[in-house]
């Protein structure tokens, strides 16, 4: 690309009426300028109030106020097609709650923007990595089900769940026309990688700073972990259909 891409950057929100004016702006103002939509499930008008000064200065600042929680999966999905319908090249997805560092949307970004890669995940499991603020239990459970997915999906990644990703504008139309919009919570993200994966997407992973959430409320609850595990069995079953139909077809061309 001669000039630069146009980015838009996705950010599922659920009453963070408190982060999101000051996440946007941070986000507007690194060095690709890019547009913002955030899609915000909160059972309130307060994140939709905070973003009112921002969303008057122009079409590059959006809200989908979705007023119940869909979860953070058919929001990505929301924000995505969103994004690409206002002709966006590349797209970010990103947590409202700043535990992923806005600072480095330019080094994702440019990753792609520069043909390296379609997919890039800042990843908290590799060389470089940090993660801050949380406890152990949690960090427990993020490595159990990091471990998990990678032994039943197999595609070769530290990070299956970090939601601080960036998508060329074919992989991210890929994810809209494969992806099942009607998964709850964080398997969404694993079901994304996949199905990049077996579009023989390149998938890049760069070292990132996760800091736990400090304002705000969180959106993970006990119903999305169980059914992350369920999601998990069923997209390993999608998986191995897929890569069944594609030997078919090799040995019909054949």
């Amino acid at each position: 690309m001669s000039q630069l891409p146009k980015v838009w950057v996705v950010i599922p929100s659920f009453r963070e009426a408190e982060n999101i004016a000051r996440l946007v702006t941070t986000v507007r103002g690194t060095r690709y300028s890019p547009g913002v939509v955030v899609v915000d499930d909160s059972p309130d008008e307060e994140t939709v109030k905070a973003m009112q000064p921002l969303t008057c200065e122009g079409e590059q600042v959006h809200c989908i106020h979705r007023k119940a929680k869909g979860g953070r999966g058919s929001a990505v999905l929301d924000g995505l097609r969103y994004a690409l319908s206002r002709g966006a090249d590349i797209v970010l997805e990103m947590d409202a709650d700043f535990s992923h560092p806005p600072e480095q949307i330019d080094e994702l970004v440019g990753l792609v923007a520069t043909d390296q890669a379609d997919m890039v995940i800042g990843s908290r499991y590799i060389s470089g990595s940090r993660i801050l603020n949380w406890p152990i239990s949690r960090r427990i459970f993020s490595k159990s089900s990091n471990w998990l997915a990678k032994l039943v999906l197999g595609v070769p990644v530290a990070d299956y769940t970090n939601g601080f990703r960036c998508y060329s504008q074919k992989a991210a139309q890929e994810i809209l026309e494969k992806v099942d919009g009607s998964r709850k919570g964080f398997i969404m993200l694993s079901e994304v990688l996949v199905r990049i994966h077996l579009a023989n997407y390149r998938i890049h992973e760069v070292s990132t700073c996760f800091v736990n959430r400090v304002r705000g409320e969180s959106s993970l609850s006990v119903r999305e972990i169980s059914g992350a595990f369920m999601g998990l069995w069923q997209i390993s079953a999608l998986q191995r259909q897929a890569k069944s139909q594609k030997r078919i077809s090799q040995g019909v061309r054949q």
